[in-house]
């Protein structure tokens, strides 16, 4: 598995990757909207994925391709309920071998190299919007809007409390530590958590797994993709 960033200000990463054999795998929780288009015995496939809450385990089939576009925190396809989406997904029809039906029109299959073009395309026909009271509610900013009106529109953009997404990706930060080979105890500081039992807490309910699972070296669970943005990394460390 690779990725990279984006040169879309909507765009949190760009990530692809494949398999050779079959095999399970764990799905963690993860705040964040996703689009990912499957190639599978010769077939390509597009499919919305929502927020998910809670780790699941799943099946990698064999000889199978993925590219990831994950959003940003706030940003949404207007045309699809965020919050209908969590733990869910949406499969978009096949318009043909090589496009699909989004919002009643065909496009065309994005690539990990033309990515920005799709992208750029669903901003200009208004499928792709951000939220911009998401992005200020994350960095602790002031608005005008009521906290009532924030909330809507928190939950409306992401599908999930403010509370939620934090204890999400503050699980996925002690995820990418652990992993990385930060000591537990260090991790618990790093990623602000009370102590060692909270750590476990959290990541049991969120990761499925347990600190000293995740941080050994003869762990053979493979995990989804992960990430740490700096925009949550900054503000676990100013709570």
């Amino acid at each position: 598995m690779d990725s990279r960033p984006a040169e879309s200000p909507l765009v949190e990463t760009i990530w692809r990757s494949r398999s050779s054999q079959a095999g399970p795998f764990l799905s963690i929780a993860a705040s964040r909207l996703e689009l990912v288009v499957a190639r599978h015995e010769g077939q390509l496939y597009c499919t919305v994925r929502g927020p998910e809450t809670f780790p699941t385990m799943a099946h990698c089939p064999p000889d199978g391709e993925w590219l990831g576009i994950e959003f940003k925190h706030g940003v949404f396809l207007p045309h699809l309920r965020t919050g209908d989406l969590v733990n869910g997904e949406v499969k978009l029809p096949r318009a043909s071998s090589r496009s699909f039906w989004l919002h009643g029109s065909a496009w065309e299959f994005p690539t990990f190299d033309n990515a920005e073009v799709f992208i750029a395309r669903l901003i200009k026909e208004e499928l792709l919007v951000h939220d911009p009271v998401v992005t200020s509610a994350l960095q602790a900013q002031a608005t005008d809007l009521s906290l009532r009106s924030v909330q809507r529109r928190f939950r409306r953009a992401t599908g999930l409390t403010h509370g939620a997404i934090s204890q999400i990706e503050q699980a996925r930060l002690a995820v990418a530590l652990l992993r990385q080979g930060v000591s537990i105890l260090d991790t618990v500081a790093l990623a602000c958590y009370a102590d060692h039992p909270h750590l476990t807490r959290s990541l049991k309910r969120l990761i499925g797994q347990t600190p000293v699972q995740l941080a050994s070296e003869s762990n053979p669970m493979q995990l989804s993709y992960y990430s740490t943005p700096e925009l949550i990394r900054q503000n676990l460390r100013q709570e």
